[in-house]
């Protein structure tokens, strides 16, 4: 088990360039993008949600990787939540791993019940542009997200937009991610604290 230490930042879509840039200055390179596909799981009576917790798929330029993660807690934009990540050989769910890899009980007797009825409830499909920071000797990784969230309710589609910053400490002190997002807060206007994750969006989407 890890524990993912992230603090996500509401970014208008009128700052993405700008936002580009400033990441583009402090890191010395530009950024790398990617083309995330992210299949969202639960069962039919959110058995997942229910728990706290959420089931991915996602398709990446390297292959597939199958996460299944706690909701945490989030303030003030700083989430902190359990995960448990691994690449699966295709677009299909590998439970069996997930499970012996789970050692919080309660999220893996919730993984265990909603097995057998796991259906697909939504995706979210965004570009991520990446780049690694040294800030304080913590190493942190920043990403700009850009894409939609999307489901389907009763043949209805419906779509959300994503227009985010992610900075994830990957090693050090979690004070580096405060530094780095008021670093951001003085060059960028309009960023928020947003503690609602990708998936929350996705359940929120589909609510209506």
């Amino acid at each position: 088990m890890s524990m993912e230490r992230e603090i996500k930042l509401a970014l208008p879509a009128s700052q993405v360039q700008a936002a580009t840039r400033w990441f583009a200055a402090r890191a010395g390179i530009e950024g790398h993008p990617i083309k995330l596909v992210n299949i969202y799981f639960d069962t039919p009576q959110l058995t997942l949600a229910s728990s706290k917790s959420a089931l991915r798929l996602r398709q990446t330029p390297d292959g597939w990787l199958q996460t299944f993660k706690t909701v945490g807690t989030a303030k003030n934009g700083l989430h902190s939540r359990h995960e448990w990540e691994m690449p699966v050989a295709g677009p299909k769910l590998e439970i069996d791993a997930l499970l012996s890899a789970c050692d919080e009980p309660a999220a893996a007797d919730a993984l265990k019940q909603a097995a057998p009825s796991l259906v697909e409830l939504f995706r979210t499909n965004f570009t991520r542009t990446l780049w690694q920071l040294d800030t304080d000797g913590a190493q942190v990784e920043a990403a700009i997200d850009q894409g939609d969230v999307l489901a389907e309710v009763d043949s209805e589609a419906r779509r959300a937009p994503i227009s985010e910053i992610e900075l994830e400490l990957k090693s050090g002190d979690e004070a580096a991610l405060h530094t780095l997002a008021a670093e951001l807060g003085k060059r960028i206007a309009g960023l928020a604290p947003d503690d609602i994750s990708k998936a929350q969006r996705g359940y929120r989407l589909r609510a209506g």
